[in-house]
């Protein structure tokens, strides 16, 4: 590792890490495929912000143990280090990526984080004096700080605007330092107190949140602040109410719910500050609850959402024009100037001129956004503090029976009328299928269910099949049992889904055991005929087996059913939670999971949110669905990917190879890329032809034909990216085929073995392909240009999870010829110089923290020297 290198390594983070109760966190550095992983230092440094944490300085650490001074290299220290030390600088062993490390479990104490005095946010002179009380300033880490800045300056600017922090960051205590800046609430110090008086004249703050977390903003008011809080919920609305024209309340939180039922009083209100949590809640204008906020009588109004676009960049308009009217001008405008050029620009096929002209107004957008939006990651604040987390996407073979009963499925009449819909009409019309004769499908199961008693349909005749035989395949591609009727159903829907189901389980009814619901414990558990299940049996054995912890996550109650079932029968001990779990039993299930060793395994629902689910002690997590929606699975795994994790977090999200799944993926990744684009300003590789909302280029994303396609004689999502990758990189992979050099065909037969080895690995786990999201998507200019070595990496990369430890030399020949730095030998040239400061790996991670530039550069120069000594010798 050359000294450059890793002097970029120690460069810090653009922001300090969250404030949180849990416990201990272990530094790691933030290891990056690409080492030009671009920083912003942060305001003030780290050592500055780790020295309020009363960690010892450089100088302490001399003076109080002299055997853990900064060596000085001499002849007589090198002949004592022996040959022992020249192996290990000469030689990487190579530790599996996803192994957990042995460090201390000391932790940091996250009570004061800084010294005890208020963070003043109003300008010099200006009176009142706006400062943040001390007792709130003294917990805020750097990037909280920054955040509460920016609030109160478009709160001074008199406007409104969102704070788009990572789920985990912190918004929560953000909005309350804020708030509790802006109405005086700085009791502690008389010498920068406001005019408490004058705040009150300034009228109440109304915070609208989902109905789960109500409870947890007044328990985060109680513990921050001393604001007097009523909850505009649930019976006694009206002594609220009466309480509020008194003057008896300062912040008013309601739900959505009850704030688009009530909006005719609440909106007659002048609220001073309104805030919006969860405010993607806001992306629909055609919803009742973004018509009631319009008529909210206040300019400061504040969003707080970690996911700013989930589906379409009108979205975006949608809740800047709520926060900060007029910013994006009008929604045509922002249609013509904005949403049509990136959408068009990123198609696969796109002209020069339409990628130039989406880059420009790419720019342009992000620029307008900035005056409005604040938006950190994980990787950007706390990123230093966790050990990482890689996404690994797993395409898992469907069982031989689930092929037939898709196949049966996209047969059925239902089906088959929105398939061949647009074709012409078999009567000799001029009209399509749809327009003619074939509107009504009177011999299709599940339209005669939803027609029953109206012969003439609807009229959203035959669309009104999509969403019911679409959930139908994502069922067979999950489980066949869920494609069978469910007992809590009223017995109507019970009869035709019981018709349905003999239908397309055709012949092989008898081996599913029947088109009846299977009570049978034995035959719910197995595995034979769920492809996902056999992949999960072989890779929950190898993570019980070496001690990790699971979370298991699906947006089906019967799924969750079958899979509880399945973990009876192997012998693991699991908790559960799901929509109806208690909210007073939910965080008592998180501790014990989190506390207990004998916990393996969580089932959890996808839809089970709130906050709370902090589930760190958990290393694995398997999405065993995927939804339409990619915030719902990226929200998943931060249930456990957040501040407080000590281990390397591997993301399992398991897809069924060849069904309507792999579209749902594809989907995702279209959604991640424009949100990447709209909001980040980032750049991102083209995969797809089609383009969102346009008929004209439905390509293979959009589209009825394209949602009911039988793609079970092809790797469609695995075609995609590598058509995509290989029209970017055709002339670097060609040099590497037709180059005359004498080592090009070892290179060639390595990668070709490793391929071979890693394609039988798969394989026996039943599983067609896989690679890592953060691969595919999340591209950025820093990677433009690069060669891939993606074929090589991305098998190899699956094989480590899944603890294979047989790792072929030739691969790492072909990864070290072809100049790749991995995050293993990263790790261990970094616990070399630990070994060289005489610390253990968290020791030295906090001395580097603590430590002065000065202390840095004479430590790395020293270690040079010694390093280039020993290879001398």
């Amino acid at each position: 590792m050359s000294l450059n290198s890793f002097k970029e390594s120690l460069k810090p983070c653009s922001q300090s890490s969250i404030s949180s109760s849990n416990t201990s966190s272990n530094f790691e550095f933030l290891s990056s495929q690409n080492p030009n992983f671009s920083r912003k230092p942060p305001k003030s440094s780290l050592s500055q912000q780790l020295k309020r944490l009363d960690f010892p300085s450089f100088d302490e650490i001399r003076s109080q143990n002299p055997n853990k001074t900064l060596p000085i290299v001499t002849e007589e220290e090198e002949k004592e280090e022996g040959k022992d030390g020249d192996e290990k600088s000469n030689g990487f062993s190579i530790v599996s990526e996803f192994s957990r490390e042995k460090l201390s479990t000391q932790s940091f104490d996250l009570g004061t984080k800084g010294p005890f005095e208020p963070l003043v946010l109003s300008s010099p002179g200006e009176s009142p004096t706006v400062q943040v009380p001390a007792s709130i300033n003294c917990r805020l880490l750097e990037h909280q700080r920054d955040g509460v800045k920016f609030l109160y300056r478009l709160y001074k600017n008199n406007h409104g605007g969102v704070l788009g922090d990572d789920m985990g960051l912190g918004k929560t205590i953000q909005t309350i330092a804020f708030l509790a800046a802006v109405m005086g609430k700085d009791s502690e110090s008389e010498e920068f107190c406001g005019d408490k008086d004058h705040a009150m004249k300034k009228g109440p703050i109304l915070i609208i949140c989902p109905t789960s977390v109500i409870s947890n903003w007044e328990n985060e008011f109680s513990v921050w602040s001393d604001f007097n809080v009523a909850a505009y919920h649930g019976p006694n609305r009206d002594i609220i109410l009466e309480k509020l024209g008194a003057r008896g309340v300062e912040i008013l939180l309601t739900s959505f719910d009850t704030y688009r039922i009530q909006d005719k009083i609440l909106s007659e209100i002048s609220w001073h500050i309104v805030v919006v949590d969860e405010a993607h809640r806001l992306k629909n204008e055609k919803s009742q609850l973004y018509k009631a906020c319009l008529g909210i009588k206040t300019r400061k109004r504040f969003g707080l959402t970690g996911t700013i676009l989930q589906n379409k960049i009108s979205e975006l308009f949608n809740l800047f024009d709520w926060v900060a009217p007029g910013s994006l001008g009008s929604r045509e405008h922002f249609r013509d100037f904005y949403d049509e050029p990136l959408k068009h620009g990123q198609r696969l096929s796109a002209p020069e001129r339409f990628s130039r002209i989406a880059e420009e107004r790419k720019e342009h957008l992000v620029a307008v956004l900035r005056k409005y939006l604040l938006r950190r990651t994980k990787e950007e604040t706390i990123g230093h503090l966790m050990l990482g987390k890689e996404d690994n996407v797993v395409f898992c073979a469907m069982s031989e029976v689930q092929k037939r009963v898709y196949k049966r499925m996209l047969g059925q009449p239902d089906v088959q009328c929105l398939i061949n819909k647009d074709l012409p009409c078999s009567c000799g019309s001029p009209l399509s299928q749809v327009d003619c004769c074939k509107r009504t499908v009177p011999n299709g199961i599940i339209w005669s269910y939803l027609h029953r008693g109206n012969s003439d349909g609807c009229d959203s005749c035959p669309f009104c099949l999509v969403l019911p035989c679409l959930i139908k395949l994502q069922q067979i591609s999950n489980h066949l049992e869920l494609i069978k009727p469910n007992p809590k159903d009223e017995p109507e829907k019970q009869r035709k889904d019981a018709e349905l189901a003999a239908a397309i389980f055709g012949a092989d009814v008898g081996l599913v055991g029947g088109a009846c619901q299977n009570e049978s414990f034995m035959g719910l558990s197995d595995v034979e005929h769920c492809g996902k299940m056999r992949a999960l049996e072989k890779l929950l054995l190898s993570w019980t087996t070496h001690g990790d912890k699971i979370l298991l996550f699906s947006y089906s109650v019967r799924m969750l059913d079958i899979l509880e079932k399945f973990l009876i029968r192997k012998g693991c001990c699991f908790s559960r939670l799901d929509g109806s779990t208690p909210m007073t039993l939910r965080q008592s299930l998180v501790d014990d999971f989190n506390k207990s060793p004998s916990k393996q395994v969580f089932l959890i629902s996808t839809r089970a949110g709130g906050l709370g689910l902090n589930l760190v002690s958990a290393n694995r997590v398997v999405i065993f669905d995927p939804n339409w929606n990619p915030a719902q699975d990226l929200q998943a795994q931060d249930r456990s990917f957040r501040y407080g994790q000590k281990r390397h977090v591997v993301v399992f999200r398991l897809l069924a190879a060849g069904s309507l799944e792999e579209l749902v993926y594809s989907r995702q990744l279209y959604k991640q890329q424009l949100s990447n684009i709209a909001v980040s300003g980032k750049m991102e590789r083209r995969y797809f032809e089609g383009v969102q909302d346009c008929k004209e280029f439905q390509g293979e994303l959009f589209g009825i034909c394209n949602l009911f396609r039988d793609l079970s004689d092809k790797l469609f999502t695995s075609e995609i990216i590598d058509s995509a990758k290989h029209k970017k990189d055709t002339s670097q992979q060609a040099m590497l085929i037709t180059s005359k050099d004498s080592d090009v065909p070892s290179k060639k037969e390595a990668n070709e073995s490793v391929i071979a080895g890693n394609e039988t690995l798969l394989g026996d786990l039943g599983i067609v392909y896989t690679h890592r999201n953060e691969d595919v998507v999340n591209i950025g200019p820093r990677l433009q240009g690069k060669q891939d070595v993606d074929t090589i990496h991305e098998v190899d990369t699956f094989k480590n999870t899944v603890k294979t430890t047989d790792k072929s030399q030739d691969a790492m020949n072909v990864n070290k010829e072809l100049k790749t730095y991995s995050r293993e030998q990263k790790r261990n040239e970094y616990r070399d110089i630990a070994e060289f400061m005489g610390m253990g790996v968290l020791e030295f991670s906090k001395w580097i923290l603590s430590a002065s530039p000065s202390d840095r550069d004479e430590m790395l120069q020293n270690y040079k020297k010694k390093k280039k000594q020993r290879s001398k010798r």
